[in-house]
């Protein structure tokens, strides 16, 4: 008779185990226990058969229990919970559907029983509205809730990597869909810079996002759920999806003499041993070493949990295979985007005090002058001694590949220059000859051969300009449409001749597009005895560095009904879009490029682009000023041509495809339009920064919006004083920016009238007849507006004349452009100037 090994858990890492027994020993008796109805489920597909992309439910199983049995003989019992283990009698109690309470013995036993979903003791949090995804049922009860209930908005708790990947598929099914995650960030084995790329793109895609908002409780509205936010905020929705992380599944295990760890995870050695020599463990319930650190650690993924089991069954077999740890590798898919990571990241480091150096590099996915290349951003960490400690990366194509082959590397335990000595695949549709990791591998080496210095853009808050300058070395067209605050422009190309307009007694901060020319500009300043960094990964890293997720707006039903309406049913998979649109390619009469301009420069160059084609042709344009995404779309309705196609592309570019309207019937269907809306908008320009002028203009505003009305305040020049925050905000700002900031008043509390203002006491008195007369202030007044749904709009043009940054204007504010405006008051019955 063959050994009696008995795994708890029939998936990843205990359906591996199970496999691998019976190929090393096909005497063994082999019973495998799983609490569920389903063993070795694809627990990975589940948001995507839940979003449509996985349109057969069957293709879930990878092995049903009937199949298991036959191939590898193995005695599958599901529906059977192991509640408890006996070490000293080599022996369990399962609680079993069928056959109820019994004892089973064991000769070995591998432990594989997974992780649950945090299920914190929140008020409200049983309501059945509240789902968790973890398994096949938990998956059909999600899936049936959406279809059977006809489910328009969801929130979804959590922006780890279930979190995430549900919000895209619950979007791509036609939800309205708010992602909530308490900490700055989603996705935590990234760093911040590198998450924020990837939330961008969830919000591209009609995704809201709000960071550091901890859940505080729920309650139940009927069909809706009320989610109770820290700062007092709520929001609401028909669908709770929470997915704030998981815990190890080991409370059977207490008391049973097996050693945890402070989370509950199973101490195992590096043979996945257990404190007991018969009794192994692996999976999302143990705790490993870290393999780039040593430190203790648990990573739930499912590619560790398949090894593991495959090292446990060698190890109950005798072949004493070692675990050498898990380096974390893990990749995402957030809609056309994909961001990947391996080893360590900064906040790690940081936190364990590894010393480390970074650089970024923006290579394009393959050869840029094969059709179809995209950019992608590459952030590689290593040590002193070039050590490779960790990389992540983020881009439209070729990230996994980049990735995978750092994560060799690091399991091998190279360095910076194996990267660079990495013989890889190339021809142009696939790669560059310098592939990008061969690229992040040369950056890196040249920081530690000091062919180069570099800083990162953190270190910008901390720059000393009285002994530094800080230089942009691109163009004056890319300067002028961006630039860090406070550099001084001198292009590469000029900088030989140009040298004598250098402080030489001043370190030089250089700085280009993506690091490249910066790296050049570096090597000359340096050989001409100036002392010179480069800020690596160029302007691109900075603004991947600033980063701020859009101000929250709770969606009214409308909106909720536009939205669904918008995207494609859970019934058209992912193929049978993309062949429509493929079918359905819009042919362009005219192309205008109108890339760096501001606003409102591309609407005038639109216009006059428009002016010469005929009614019925389409204007391609392209344009790089971030307002213009919302403004094209308000000035075609406006101007009564038609937005065929407004898209977000890759490097922050926005196109848009524009069918000119017969001039014959604008006059007509501006009627018929304004007939048919009863133009019951309201909207308002709020140039005065004067306290009673602001007061007014609330008070219009929450009775417009008390009355049914959609208002749109337009704040410009000094009415941006009105909405700017009370405290100091630390931003970078020019000479001009700093002055205006210094001169204007800061918040609404610090307005002073427009007339008999006597040095403020004008102020302070009609606040105080305000407040005894039981009128709400004209903070409150801002509120209620908020409240209501009154749309506040910064003008992005004035921001910019007036040194005025987003981070310095209170929550809520969008930013846009004349165009913008124009298209709101052209839906309102009334337009005031005030």
């Amino acid at each position: 008779m063959g050994k009696k090994i008995l795994i708890i858990g029939g998936v990843a890492g205990g359906a591996s185990a199970a496999a691998r027994l019976r190929r090393l020993d096909e005497e063994a008796e082999i019973i495998m226990f799983e609490r569920g109805s389903y063993i070795s489920f694809a627990n990975c597909g589940l948001p995507y058969y839940i979003g449509g992309a996985i349109q057969d439910r069957s293709k879930l199983l990878v092995q049903t229990p009937e199949a298991m049995h036959q191939r590898f003989r193995i005695d599958v019992r599901i529906d059977s919970e192991v509640i408890a283990v006996h070490p000293e009698q080599k022996s369990v109690t399962v609680r079993s559907k069928s056959r109820g309470e019994y004892e089973e013995s064991f000769d070995s036993l591998i432990l594989s029983p997974g992780a649950s979903p945090l299920r914190p003791a929140l008020p409200g949090i049983e309501s059945p509205q509240i789902m968790t995804l973890r398994n096949i049922p938990d998956t059909d009860r999600i899936k049936h809730h959406i279809e059977e209930k006809g489910i328009r908005s969801a929130a979804v708790i959590g922006g780890g990597f279930i979190g995430v990947e549900m919000a895209e598929n619950l979007r791509e099914i036609g939800l309205e869909v708010t992602l909530i995650e308490g900490g700055p960030q989603i996705l935590a084995p990234f760093d911040a810079d590198m998450a924020g790329a990837l939330s961008k793109e969830l919000e591209a895609q009609g995704v809201k996002l709000l960071l550091s908002h901890s859940v505080q409780g729920f309650r139940e509205l009927g069909d809706r759920t009320e989610v109770m936010l820290s700062g007092e905020l709520t929001l609401s929705a028909e669908l709770i999806i929470l997915a704030i992380g998981v815990a190890p599944d080991t409370r059977f295990l207490q008391g049973s003499g097996i050693e945890l760890g402070p989370k509950g995870h199973i101490l195992v050695n590096d043979k996945l041993q257990t404190n007991r020599p018969d009794i192994f463990a692996v999976g999302d319930a143990v705790q490993i070493t870290d393999f780039v650190s040593g430190t203790q650690t648990a990573v739930p993924l499912a590619g560790p949990a398949n090894k593991q089991g495959r090292i446990a069954a060698d190890n109950v077999c005798g072949l004493g295979t070692t675990y050498k740890g898990t380096q974390g590798t893990s990749i995402i898919k957030v809609f056309g985007l994909t961001g990947a990571a391996t080893g360590l990241n900064e906040k790690t480091l940081q936190r364990l005090g590894m010393p480390y150096q970074v650089t970024y590099v923006h290579p394009s996915s393959h050869a840029a002058y094969y059709p179809g290349a995209v950019p992608m951003t590459i952030k590689l960490l290593f040590n002193n001694e070039g050590t490779v400690l960790g990389a992540q990366a983020v881009g439209y194509d070729g990230v996994d590949k980049r990735i995978d082959v750092i994560a060799t590397v690091i399991r091998l335990k190279g360095s910076v220059t194996d990267l660079t000595e990495l013989e890889l695949a190339y021809a142009p549709p696939y790669s560059s000859a310098k592939d990008p990791v061969n690229m992040a591998g040369y950056t890196a080496e040249n920081i530690l051969t000091d062919k180069t210095s570099v800083f990162v853009p953190a270190e910008l808050e901390t720059r000393d300009p009285a002994s530094t300058l800080l230089l942009d070395v691109r163009s004056p067209l890319e300067h002028a449409n961006g630039h860090i605050p406070g550099s001084l422009n001198i292009s590469v190309d000029d900088l030989r001749r140009r040298l004598s307009e250098l402080d030489s007694g001043k370190e030089i901060w250089v700085y280009c597009q993506v690091g490249l020319r910066g790296y050049t500009a570096s090597s000359i300043l340096r050989q001409h005895g100036f002392r010179v960094r480069n800020l690596t990964g160029g302007y691109k890293t900075y603004l991947m560095s600033r980063y701020a997720p859009e101000p929250y707006y709770p969606s009214s039903e409308a909106e909720l009904e536009t939205a669904a309406a918008a995207v494609e049913p859970a019934s058209a998979s992912t193929s049978d879009r993309k062949e429509r649109l493929s079918a359905d390619t819009i042919t362009a009469d005219a192309v205008l490029d109108a890339c760096g301009l501001c606003c409102p420069g591309p609407l005038i160059q639109v216009k006059q682009a428009m002016d010469p084609l005929n009614p019925g042709q389409v204007l391609h344009v392209t344009a790089t000023d971030p307002g213009f995404y919302e403004d094209i779309a308000s000035w075609a309705k406006m101007s009564q041509h038609q937005a065929l196609q407004i898209n977000k592309l890759p490097a922050g570019k926005i196109e848009a495809y524009v069918r000119k309207g017969d001039p014959a019937d604008q006059g007509s269907v501006g009627k018929q339009t304004s007939s048919s809306t009863g133009a019951e908008g309201t909207s308002m320009v709020v140039f005065s920064g004067d306290l009673d002028k602001a007061i007014a203009s609330f008070i219009i505003a929450n009775g417009a919006a008390a009355s049914g009305k959609k208002v749109t305040m337009f704040f410009t020049f000094w009415g941006l004083n009105i909405i700017r925050k009370p405290e100091k905000v630390q931003v970078q700002k020019n000479l001009i920016g700093k002055m205006f900031g210094k001169m204007m008043p800061r918040g609404s509390r610090r307005l002073s009238l427009s007339k008999m203002n006597m040095m403020g006491m004008g102020a302070k008195m009609i606040r105080g007849v305000m407040k005894s007369g039981n009128i709400a202030s004209l903070e409150e007044l801002m509120q209620s507006a908020l409240d209501q749904g009154v749309e506040l709009v910064a003008c992005q043009m004035s921001m910019d004349v007036m040194g005025i940054q987003q981070e310095e204007l209170i929550e809520g504010i969008k930013i846009g452009g004349v165009g913008y405006y124009l298209g709101k008051a052209d839906q309102s019955g009334i337009n005031l100037f005030i």
